[in-house]
């Protein structure tokens, strides 16, 4: 191995020395403690070192970098004490995730330290997000984040990728290439050459170097960091490296050919810089062993102090309220000025409200800026608040939502519109694994509002129309929102984006052009978590959201010898169970009508819970009026038949029979 001081002095190559030394025995410490049975678990980098060490100590300190489960040099080269790590590693209560995850699964913002989630390749458009807030603020700052080449397959991997150089963003895309994939060789994962080909592809520059090279891997960051901070642009890079020990410890290695563990072990990162600064009179044996001597003492000491942290206490209340940031929603009254509106000019107006009062929120879809959106809500936005905060996006929803996380953990707020809430499948890990639980895990807000147009009634078929609202009802970590008239539409779009938690937010595709009412003109807020009592009745009550509360209104109208009450949730996560509590007791038979499917849609939640607390106020059986458990047709006959609207009248007709 070839090594090149260039113009370091020795004090720099013996500071690079130790930052490298300093995790391998770290390691080494983790694999006794293995065998020893006193930590269950262990992802070692060892042979991997100069990757993670180099790289981050070309980066300047308040620049992020997102890691992965191998980088432990990023943590320590980052000046993170052992013993909070330890604290991690063991589930304690003084780790960064207070026991709810696991070793490099969490972010730290004093270290502007990013960890991952399992599924690997989402964490790169958090990168996307992190650097474009710097670009937005005129921040001359670059963003590293670290992939496996097994992650490079991933949908994620190539969103994140294209979208950053689409909006020239300042990214190290940084690829550890060890070889396997737990178990995959390379061959069996990728045809390409060379992974840093792929920078073609995207218009974008690729560098392959040596990952055990630590003053290649070093001066290489250096020099890409300080040119992007200056000319903003994503660059990938490529370093060749090795796993010399099991993707876990568990998995073994006997997949690996012999003659690699040969050559590779020859190539060992730290043996090869420390045999090389001995040559150039920097290290001694006598001062080597002072070193290790030292740092053994100080990782002994820190690993015991961790074992001695506190266990987690098991608090129900805690783990539940921690599920979210914490916020208390002042609810901002409405204008006395008023104005008649459309469904969609409401959320049009309430996003411009936002934008209005928050100079650091941002918008992303497809075709939201000079189109307008497919439903035109952001038509002229693009005018009044620049392309840098209302954002046409590729066709990448994943690498969208990833990017309003990288927003929000940068100081930023975002808003992300599906263009149809069908589509957010292409989007859904992020969501429901990063957006809900980053909170929990690490105590991070996630400032995300995502738009869900959503709903039947314009014969849109299967992939246009469903109502998917229950997917998102059971995350935990997800406030979930879904108005029915313009003045909600409007005053919870505002609250939603006021919050700093993640919100779903459903509007109706049918409602956008066929329903209009009075709304406040200027800045006001909807209560989260409250439902509306449209109707107040004694024979029945009916609790239902969205189009299905126009379903029931009209119904009712055609019936005036019906007397009921009627319930706009409004909200469905969290949803207002005092006043269903009401609801339920002012007339003791519930229908629950909505128009998702029936099977699992949220009227089974509501059901569940109105049997069990509400059991002595009833008189009849809690009855669901819901759509067929089909996909949704085109049709308008087929879709007519699906839709629960049609089987209302006879479910009021059943449930006033007992």
């Amino acid at each position: 191995m070839q090594f090149d001081r260039k113009d370091k002095d020795d004090a720099h190559l013996l500071t690079l020395y130790k930052t490298l030394l300093y995790p391998r025995m770290v390691e080494e410490k983790m694999l006794i403690l293995l065998r020893q049975g006193r930590i269950g678990k262990w992802f070692s980098g060892i042979g991997q070192e100069a990757i993670a060490v180099g790289s981050t100590l070309a980066m300047q300190s308040d620049e992020y970098i997102l890691p992965m489960h191998r980088n432990l040099g990023v943590f320590t080269s980052r000046n993170i004490p052992l013993k909070k790590l330890m604290a991690q590693w063991q589930g304690k209560i003084s780790g960064f995730t207070k026991g709810r995850d696991r070793s490099f699964h969490f972010g730290t913002q004093e270290h502007k330290i990013i960890g991952m989630i399992s599924h690997l390749g989402p964490q790169m458009a958090l990168a996307d997000g992190i650097a474009l807030a710097d670009l937005i603020e005129n921040k001359q700052h670059a963003t590293l984040v670290f992939t496996g080449e097994g992650a490079t397959s991933e949908g994620d991997f190539h969103e994140a990728i294209n979208l950053a150089s689409v909006w020239s963003l300042p990214v190290i895309f940084l690829i550890e290439n060890n070889g396997y994939g737990l178990s995959t060789p390379i061959n069996e994962q990728f045809k390409c050459k060379h992974l840093v080909d792929r920078a073609i592809g995207y218009g974008i520059e690729g560098i392959q170097i040596d990952g055990n090279n630590i003053l290649e891997v070093y001066d290489e960051l250096s020099e890409i960091a300080a040119s992007i901070r200056q000319n903003p642009r994503p660059v990938l890079i490529e370093c060749l490296t090795f796993r010399m020990r099991g993707h876990e410890e568990a998995s073994g290695t006997k997949y690996v050919p012999q003659h690699l563990f040969d050559e590779w072990t020859k190539k060992d990162p730290v043996k090869n810089f420390e045999d090389y600064l001995v040559t150039q009179n920097i290290l001694n044996e006598e001062l080597i062993a002072t070193i290790k001597i030292s740092f053994k003492s100080e990782i002994e000491h820190e690993v015991e102090a961790a074992f001695n942290e506190q266990e987690p206490l098991a608090n129900p209340t805690t783990e539940l309220d921690d599920m979210y940031a914490p916020y208390v929603q002042k609810v901002i009254n409405s204008s006395v000025v008023q104005t008649e509106k459309r469904y969609l000019d409401a959320i049009s107006d309430g996003l411009k409200e936002g934008m209005q009062r928050y100079d650091n929120l941002v918008i992303m879809g497809q075709d939201i800026a000079e189109y307008g959106g497919a439903f035109k809500i952001t038509d002229g936005f693009v005018n009044q608040f620049g392309k840098a905060r209302v954002r046409n996006t590729p066709i990448c929803e994943s690498a969208i939502v990833g990017a309003g996380l990288g927003l929000s953990i940068n100081g930023y707020k975002a808003v992300v519109e599906m263009q149809f809430a069908d589509f957010v499948t292409c989007g859904f890990n992020q969501i429901v694994n990063n957006l809900a639980k980053t909170h929990y895990r690490w105590g991070e807000k996630a400032d995300v509002v995502v738009r869900m147009p959503t709903g039947a009634g314009t014969g849109a078929g299967p992939f246009h129309s469903q109502s998917n609202e229950a997917w998102f009802t059971k995350t935990p970590g997800l406030k979930v929102v879904y108005p029915a008239f313009p003045y909600d539409a409007k005053g919870l779009l505002i609250a939603a984006i006021e919050d700093p938690n993640p919100v779903i937010y459903f509007e109706h595709k049918y409602l956008y052009r066929s329903l209009s009412g009075i709304v406040p003109d200027g800045y006001y807020t909807v209560e989260i978590g409250k439902a509306n009592v449209l109707k107040q009745g004694e024979q029945l009550t009916i609790i239902t959201y969205g189009l299905g509360v126009h379903w029931a209104l009209e119904y009712l109208n055609d019936h005036p010898e019906i007397s009921a009450t009627l319930v706009d949730l409004v909200t469905l996560q969290p949803w207002d169970k005092e006043t269903v509590a009401g609801a339920v007791k002012a007339t003791g038979r519930v229908i629950i009508l909505h128009e998702d499917t029936l099977s699992n849609g949220f009227g089974a939640e509501l059901a569940a819970w109105i049997g069990e607390n509400c059991f002595t106020d009833l008189d009849a059986p809690v009855l669901r009026c819901a759509s067929l458990d089909t996909a949704i047709p085109m049709s308008k006959v087929l879709e007519d038949s699906f839709l629960a609207k049609n089987r209302l009248a006879e479910t009021v007709d059943k449930i006033l029979a007992y």
